[in-house]
């Protein structure tokens, strides 16, 4: 580049006291702006919030109706188990009642039976009786117990034979 042509270029030289000149304000550019083609309303909005508010609100109302209901049925199913729990343990201590020996000796008497004063065996292969057989002592006739039919069973006889248990007729009899 020539010395010229730097001169050109190169910055004003500025005089002790002087300022550069100041470039004037531009003014603000200014331009119009257009209205919305059309204005939007908040009615759908609105309602759309509404409705989801109103739909969460009546699935709550139906969900808590759901769960009081299915308390109310868990309450009433406790309430029978425990009544069939007591129910149950009521029969159990009747049973247990009745199968006592106490009871069951009275029932046996009631129906006319009584105790055995000897033992006797059956042997099976030959399906004879065997022991000592005692005959019950005679007592007065009994009457039938409430739900039969007619006088209580006689009594069979059994003809005493003196003979001893046989060792090995049977698995459990007679045997060690």
């Amino acid at each position: 580049m020539s010395a010229a042509t730097a001169r050109q270029y190169s910055s004003p030289q500025r005089t002790s006291g002087q300022r550069a000149p100041r470039p004037a304000p531009l003014a603000p550019r200014l331009r119009l702006v257009r209205p919305p083609q059309q204005v939007r309303t908040r009615v759908p909005f609105v309602l759309t919030c509404m409705g989801i508010l109103v739909t969460a609100l009546l699935a709550a109302l139906l969900l808590n109706t759901a769960m009081a209901q299915a308390a109310f049925e868990t309450t009433d199913a406790q309430r029978q188990l425990a009544r069939l729990v007591q129910d149950n343990e009521d029969l159990q201590a009747r049973l247990d009642e009745k199968s006592s020996p106490e009871q069951l000796a009275a029932q046996a008497r009631a129906l006319g039976m009584v105790p055995a004063t000897g033992t006797g065996w059956i042997r099976l292969s030959d399906q004879t009786v065997s022991g000592v057989q005692d005959p019950a002592p005679a007592e007065t006739p009994v009457e039938a117990p409430a739900g039969t039919d007619g006088p209580a069973p006689a009594e069979p006889e059994v003809a005493p034979t003196g003979e001893a248990p046989p060792e090995a007729d049977g698995p459990g009899l007679g045997q060690p």
